[in-house]
């Protein structure tokens, strides 16, 4: 039987009416989730993809493309924060070299705090506080 055989069929049929009783109980169905304490729960996976996908739609390759460069950036992150223990390894710096490091830096910062006054020719020149003009001006008040 092909498609249009069926099509036809379908036409020549007569069109049955729907029992009253069938629409009173079609009716009360469709109303009883909204009266009853019956809830639909969604999983919260199904939630989040309806709402990011309500989010996304709209510019999806401009969206998969940000998240593409997202994905490059953290790859790049833990690539560089690999090597940094190796280089720390490597340096071979031992504890007595770094306290002898940091007392010639104290001792470096100690001169140059010694002698930290300006001299005279830097100081600041400090002039009174004068008015630019001796005209003074008066305000009416109302």
């Amino acid at each position: 039987m092909n498609p249009d055989d069926f099509e036809k069929r379908l036409q020549r049929q007569p069109l049955r009416e729907i029992p009253s009783e069938w629409r009173e109980d079609i009716l009360r169905a469709a109303t009883l989730p909204a009266h009853s304490s019956f809830v639909i729960r969604h999983s919260l996976r199904s939630t989040l993809t309806s709402r990011l996908s309500s989010i996304l739609w709209p510019q999806p390759k401009a969206w998969a493309g940000l998240a593409a460069v997202w994905v490059l950036i953290f790859a790049l992150h833990l690539g560089a924060r690999d090597r940094s223990p190796q280089l720390a390894k490597s340096s071979g710096s031992s504890a007595p070299e770094l306290m002898m490091g940091l007392k010639d830096q104290e001792k470096i910062l100690a001169e140059l705090m010694s002698n930290n006054e300006p001299r005279e020719s830097e100081k600041p020149r400090r002039f009174p506080a004068t008015p630019h003009s001796e005209r003074r001006r008066s305000t009416p008040m109302i």
